[in-house]
């Protein structure tokens, strides 16, 4: 078996909107963005960030799991489609993930079920979503 060595890397974002324009977006490590507001604009909102943000953690933790399964080399390619539910009653929330996820690849439908499953089971925000994870808000 493979032993997957996790370097650590800052994570957190910060976002910045003023009067009037878009909110813009900074990670820790300065990567940037332009999230947009309209419902027709083209670009990343802030549920398709949450969503893309699934999909990225998913694909990535298949790869993980095909190579902790000793089958990355017959890995091609990993694919996920989110999408989701707004509650229709308050409080605003995703109240489904929808979730659809490819493995392609020399594989058997087995082991491709299993790189799906081991793939949830690894993702840091599938994991997260799936909590209640504590929130601690600060005024400055």
């Amino acid at each position: 078996m493979v032993d997957i060595k996790v370097k650590a890397r800052p994570i957190g974002a910060k976002a910045v909107l003023g009067r009037i324009g878009h909110p813009q977006v900074t990670s820790e490590t300065a990567g940037g963005l332009e999230v947009v507001t309209g419902a027709s604009e083209p670009g990343f909102n802030p549920l398709d960030l949450m969503f893309a943000s699934l999909a990225s953690c998913l694909v990535l933790s298949g790869r993980i799991a095909a190579s902790k399964l000793g089958i990355l080399d017959r890995l091609a390619e990993v694919r996920a489609h989110v999408t989701g539910e707004k509650a229709h009653e308050g409080p605003s929330r995703i109240i489904r993930f929808a979730v659809s996820l490819e493995v392609d690849g020399d594989l058997t439908d087995s082991q491709k079920a299993e790189i799906a499953h081991m793939a949830e089971e690894i993702c840091t925000v599938s994991n997260t979503l799936k909590g209640s994870p504590e929130f601690s808000i600060e005024t400055a």
